[in-house]
């Protein structure tokens, strides 16, 4: 027999983005806790609203299974003494386990006798169990910040009010500090049945009673179903409009979880303030008051908001004037900034980032302005964009109000250097809108804004877009930059980011990344595989640190390994999450990986090669010659064919000659499955020269020789992929 159970927290109004985590991580301790008690179950759903964080364990078996220990005691000559009587060790492991000395059996095993007995656990009743289950799921540790309240001795990320536990038709009865369980929970808080101008208590008598009770009291419990309904009205309240609603999935996640009765209402704002830039306003009422936009079929933005409201009001007029009021303040202060900004040209804020700290260690965003630039014009140089920077160029001469790539004419100017303008001016330009008024108010506009300043200032289409695009990706997965321009000041932008991190020693822990270095180098690497850029990341890794020589307090080769090892273990979790296999993976990441493209080329023509009846023959054969070599460096030695003494020492020495050759030309293609196929063609001879010759011959120079012959055989794949990784 099962039932089920409910676990409902109910609070103080929680953070938006504090719910889905911490109902994600009571569910993981709950399972863990249940499957540690060997309580079997159907499932776990998880529901939150701002008031309660709540899991319902469906199928929650009412028994623990009986269980039966084979308990191993001591050896036989340990147990019983020369006249064959029980021991203390003997009469100790029976009294530790509760058990008789009849109980207990002497039992053959290959290691000798031993004392054994067979030990019979009846299971617990599940509501016996169940109250520290619970306590012990509410007292983990999962909250991003806990706070103390009164003179308890508990935490949480806002004060409990009640705890609701049910199994089946029955209360679990525990206590977390002073908050005792009940079978009770409560509506919402404005609009719910009333008692001593409180909400009313509400008796809960199954999972079934606890849903329609509270969408009775005012609550939709669940995410999604508010989600549902909010997506729903503010389609209505659009199309009321005469438009449609601009697509914000991340703002509908967080409205669904600031409220728990979803009430949308239609407001407007003045014509005049759509003269601004549609990005300041779209942000002016997303960022800041939660409202959702309104644009026509064209996309085209309307002079209206939605927003969606925790409550019903008496009045809606007199709800909709005052969010009229707010966002109209909001956007008069944005129209101030903007208007003040524009009467700037953005050349001109490069010099007053030399008042903006970028971090206290790596000195002002215009140092740093000045370190990317330059390494964004060394990566335009290796990637094949650019002309390399001269002799004597500067950072600061793409600064200057003079240079413009604007005046020269792309069809009269050497492509290459063209590039180098267009990279170089827009580097100095990307950070340049830090200083302005409208980022100051909306900092998540740093680089839209930014591009729209140079498009009023009269830099060309190429720079205001790798201005925006320097930013991107955003977020893991987020969308790439899509011109060459902007994905090299990315790169650089970052890359200089991480180098000064570790250089001065922020690096991440597994609890704390707060400079988001992870996402930053999963950027990189994104954008290199996006683009297909053939360099080696430890060429911008060298030149990044070099830039940050006057900053470093550590020395440069522990830092570039740690760097190099950071973004190896970022590729190796990125292309996991693609579907590619870990042993492919770390075959290639055993080898040089730095040109990351032609890294991930290998591993898929690895995953590919698999599928071919020769391979596991031929990682077998491998994996008998790097074991071998595992403890020797033979460098670049070369055997002597005038020691071999077996014919099957001549024969692997032919085969290898013969293919070398071809392995070199193939690596040079990029033709890693070809390359593959070819290597099996000799798994033969390399499986007869360990079937007939014995490697480690007395005759140190011809042991030393074999040896060499078969560094010389690892030498044809190991540059490639280190196939002995493989589990074929």
């Amino acid at each position: 027999m099962s039932k089920d159970l409910l676990l409902e927290i109910g609070t103080e109004e929680l953070p938006a983005k504090v719910v889905p985590r911490a109902t994600a991580a009571l569910e993981g301790f709950l399972r863990k806790n249940l499957e540690s008690k060997k309580l079997s179950f159907a499932s776990i759903e998880t529901l939150g609203t701002p008031r309660r964080l709540t899991l319902i364990v469906r199928g929650l078996e009412e028994r623990q299974p009986d269980a039966r220990l084979e308990l191993k005691g001591p050896q036989k000559k340990a147990a019983y003494d020369n006249e064959g009587k029980p021991t203390g060790a003997l009469l100790g492991f029976a009294r530790s386990q509760g058990l008789e000395l009849s109980d207990i059996k002497l039992v053959s095993t290959d290691k000798g006798e031993y004392a054994t007995a067979v030990k019979e656990i009846k299971g617990e009743q599940t509501s016996k169990i169940l109250p520290g289950v619970l306590l012990e799921t509410i007292s983990q540790e999962f909250m991003p910040k806990s706070m103390r309240w009164g003179s308890y001795d508990i935490s949480f990320s806002r004060p409990i009010h009640w705890i609701a536990a049910l199994y089946g038709k029955a209360p679990v009865d525990f206590s977390y500090g002073h908050i005792k369980s009940a079978d009770v929970t409560y509506g919402h808080r404005f609009l719910s049945e009333k008692v001593d101008g409180r909400p009313a208590p509400i008796k809960i008598t199954s999972i079934e009673s606890y849903l329609k009770s509270l969408e009775a009291a005012f609550v939709i419990p669940g995410p999604e179903a508010r989600k549902k309904a909010i997506r729903k009205g503010v389609e209505e309240a659009a199309a009321e409009a005469g438009g449609r609603v601009l697509p914000d999935e991340g703002l509908l996640e967080e409205i669904a979880y600031l409220v728990e009765y979803p009430v949308v209402l239609r407001g407007s704002f003045e014509k005049e303030f759509l003269a601004m830039p549609r990005d300041i306003i779209v942000n002016a009422m997303r960022e800041h008051q939660r409202y959702f936009s309104v644009v026509d079929e064209k996309g085209g933005l309307l002079p209206f908001f939605i927003t969606v409201a925790n409550t019903r009001p008496i009045d809606m007029d007199v709800v909709r004037k005052g969010n009229e009021r707010v966002l109209r303040a909001r956007l008069n202060d944005a129209k101030f900034y903007f208007e003040q900004d524009i009467r700037k040209p953005l050349v001109y804020r490069v010099a007053s980032l030399k008042g903006v700290v970028f971090q206290a260690k790596l000195g002002t965003s215009f140092e740093k302005v000045e370190r990317y630039t330059a390494l964004a014009l060394f990566t335009g140089w290796k990637t094949g964009f650019s002309r390399p920077i001269e002799e004597g160029e500067k950072s600061a001469d793409f600064a200057t109000d003079s240079f413009n790539p604007a005046k020269y004419d792309p069809k009269s100017v050497d492509p290459g250097l063209y590039s180098k303008y267009i990279l170089g001016r827009a580097a100095v330009l990307a950070k340049a809108d830090l200083t302005s008024g409208v980022v100051g108010e909306f900092p998540s506009l740093q680089g839209i804004m930014g591009s729209v300043y140079a498009n009023r200032s009269g830099e060309v289409p190429e720079v205001c877009a790798a201005i925006y695009e320097h930013y991107l990706p955003s977020s893991s997965g987020g969308a790439l930059p899509a011109s060459l321009a902007g994905a090299i000041v990315s790169i650089a932008d970052k890359m200089d980011t991480i180098c000064g991190c570790f250089a001065v020693g922020l690096i991440p822990t597994g609890a704390a990344d707060p400079y988001a270095l992870r996402r930053q180098a999963l950027g990189i690497i994104a954008i290199v595989l996006d683009k297909g850029f053939r360099f080696e990341i430890v060429e911008l890794v060298d030149k990044a640190l070099d830039l940050l020589e006057s900053k470093k307090t550590r020395g440069k080769g522990e830092i570039k390994a740690d760097v190099m090892d950071f973004f190896k273990e970022r590729l190796r979790n990125q292309l996991l999450t693609q579907g590619l296999s870990h042993d492919s993976i770390d075959a290639v990441l055993s080898a040089p990986w730095h040109d990351m493209v032609d890294a991930v080329k290998r591993i898929k023509a690895l995953e590919e090669f698999k599928s071919n009846p020769d391979c596991q023959r031929l990682v077998a054969a491998f994996k008998r010659v790097s074991n071998i070599l595992k403890a020797t460096d033979l460098g670049e030695a070369e055997p002597n064919a005038a020691l071999f003494t077996e014919p099957q020492e001549k024969d692997l020495f032919e085969a290898m000659r013969s293919i070398a050759p071809k392995m070199k030309e193939l690596r040079e293609k990029g033709d890693y499955l070809l390359a593959f196929e070819t290597l099996a063609s000799i798994k033969d001879r390399v499986d007869a020269f360990f079937d007939k010759v014995m490697v480690m011959a007395e005759d140190l120079e011809v042991r030393n020789n074999r040896l060499v012959l078969l560094s010389s055989i690892r030498s044809l794949y190991f540059r490639t992929a280190d196939l002995s990784k493989l589990m074929v």
